[in-house]
């Protein structure tokens, strides 16, 4: 399946709102080079070297927070370095099964930002700024 969009921004929105309902790999993968890969400076996400992990690692917390959420507040594009810098909102409760602990009912609310560098009309890298620490405490997980 490849993606019926051309323009950056519209891939990077349309890989952005896969990823961010937890639909995995396989509904994100139209918007990526095969071996596209992923960084962070993040404790939970230090061994995740690939955005096939990442995708995956996203559609569990969504099996782990079932009440996900997303809010969008800001979305650039930068033509000149053919990448996209998307600022977000993520909110959930660990009402599900998994995670580090048995349910804590506690919420989250933690903001992060994707920086998706292009090859072509894909994404060739990813790399999320986030406050894991914040957000593992929040949720009673550290």
């Amino acid at each position: 399946m490849t993606p019926k969009t051309t323009s950056i921004t519209d891939v990077a929105e349309a890989f952005f709102e896969a990823c961010e309902t937890g639909k995995g790999w396989e509904a994100c993968r139209p918007y990526c080079m095969p071996n596209a890969t992923f960084s962070a400076q993040a404790e939970p996400l230090l061994d995740v070297k690939t955005l096939a992990q990442y995708t995956n690692w996203m559609k569990g917390m969504v099996t782990v927070l079932p009440d996900t959420r997303y809010e969008v507040k800001s979305f650039a594009t930068d033509n000149a370095r053919n990448n996209v810098a998307a600022y977000g909102v993520f909110y959930g409760t660990h009402t599900g099964q998994g995670g580090p602990v048995p349910p804590t009912g506690r919420k989250i609310s933690t903001d992060y930002v994707y920086i998706m560098q292009f090859d072509g009309d894909r994404i060739a890298h990813m790399t999320k700024v986030w406050n894991a620490g914040l957000a593992l405490k929040d949720l009673g997980w550290a």
